[in-house]
This record gives C-alpha cells, structure tokens and sequence, in this order.
C-alpha cells in the first residue's frame, strides 16, 4: 500500500482524518479478500483510487458516525464477516437476480422491514441530491455511475443500487446515525453528494468543483 496525503505529511492530519484514513485502510483490507467470479479485480489493485473515493466519503461524516462504523469494521472481524463482500452481495440483488437469490442471499444478514423502509426513505433523499448535482455539474456528473436502479445490468451498478448495498451493511446503531446526519444536511439544505464530489476533486487537484467542471 502507498502512503496517502494524511500520512505523508502530519500538518493535515486531524481528527477526522485520521479517523477516516483508519477506516480507508481497515475497508481496503477487507476488500482484498472479496472474491469475484472470474478471478481477482482490477480495482482491487487500485489502491489511490479506492483512497480517494472513499475517504471523499468518510471526510464528510461526522465523528460519532465514523466512530460506529469503525466499530462495525472491527465487530465483522471478530465474528468471520466481509462488510465489502457483504455490499457487493448485496448489490447483486438488482445487477444478478436469480444468482443473488440462490447463492448470496442465504448467508447474508436479514434487515428487518423498518430497517429496510428507513433506507429507502435516505436513499431516496440521496438520489435526489444526486440528480440536483448532475445537473448543475453536467459534465461531472458524466462521469458518476448511473443514477437508478432501474439503469443497473450486469456489470453497471447504479448509485442507488450501490447506495442500498452500502447501507445494508451497516449495524443499526451506524445506520442510525448516518440517516440523522442525512436528516440533519436536508434540513440545513446541504446536498452530500455536493460534498463528497468536492472533496473528490479537492483531493485531485483542482481548486473545487466549478474548476473540476470547466476542466472535464
């Protein structure tokens, strides 16, 4: 693993960085152990790629949500779970049907019909903030996934789709807290995809988003 910006130089390092640089790292490990039908990944080599998309993510929590989902990282070791496989099972409910029904479904977690109801109303505010991007951010938006799960098929997993796979493998005291942080940016009229895709492109370079936007 190469080093990262937090770690090369300790006058960026804060708490929340630190925070999200440790579960960028414990997820990575976990990654390394997902096996995909017909061999290794490409992406799972990609380790400057993964960093950045994801601690784009974690640098937009808060710490107690990121405290709780380091715990769950640590909970899943302990008991012989991947929460990375576990995610990407579980997006193969939309992308591969029948395949996730006969196979993956059995060995995963069940989520009761509150807790599947209470995704879906933090997914659906996230989709929404997701188009508002797009189309203020056309050409940025361009290179998001899709938006929809209706868009997924083999081999293209939708925002949404992506989305419910991540939240599904959150215990209930993090999903908890990230749907009262979605709450909470909603009614301060935040858009977190705003966020996160502008640390996204903080992180690559550019001054901020209308930058990254006239550079596509």
């Amino acid at each position: 693993m190469t080093s990262t910006l937090w770690y090369d130089d300790q006058r960026n390092v804060n708490e929340q960085a630190h925070k999200a640089e440790l579960i960028v790292r414990h997820e990575w490990q976990q990654f390394q152990q997902v096996n995909n039908e017909g061999g290794r990944a490409n992406c799972q080599g990609n380790w400057p790629t993964f960093h950045q998309m994801r601690i784009s993510q974690f640098l937009t929590w808060r710490l107690d949500l990121l405290d709780s989902y380091a715990q769950d990282l640590d909970d899943a070791d302990e008991s012989g779970r991947n929460l990375l496989t576990e995610k990407y099972a579980r997006m193969m409910e939309s992308t591969e049907p029948e395949r996730y029904h006969r196979e993956l479904e059995p060995s995963l977690p069940v989520l009761d019909p509150e807790r599947v109801a209470a995704q879906e109303a933090v997914i659906k505010q996230q989709v929404a903030w997701a188009r508002d991007f797009r189309e203020r951010y056309p050409k940025l938006g361009q290179a998001m996934r899709v938006l929809t799960t209706d868009e997924d098929v083999i081999g293209t997993t939708s925002f949404e789709t992506y989305l419910r796979g991540e939240l599904g493998t959150y215990s209930d005291r993090t999903f908890h807290k990230y749907a009262l942080m979605v709450i909470d940016l909603r009614n301060a009229g935040v858009n977190l995809t705003e966020q996160t895709i502008a640390t996204t492109v903080i992180l690559g370079g550019f001054d901020g988003l209308d930058e990254a936007e006239a550079a596509q």
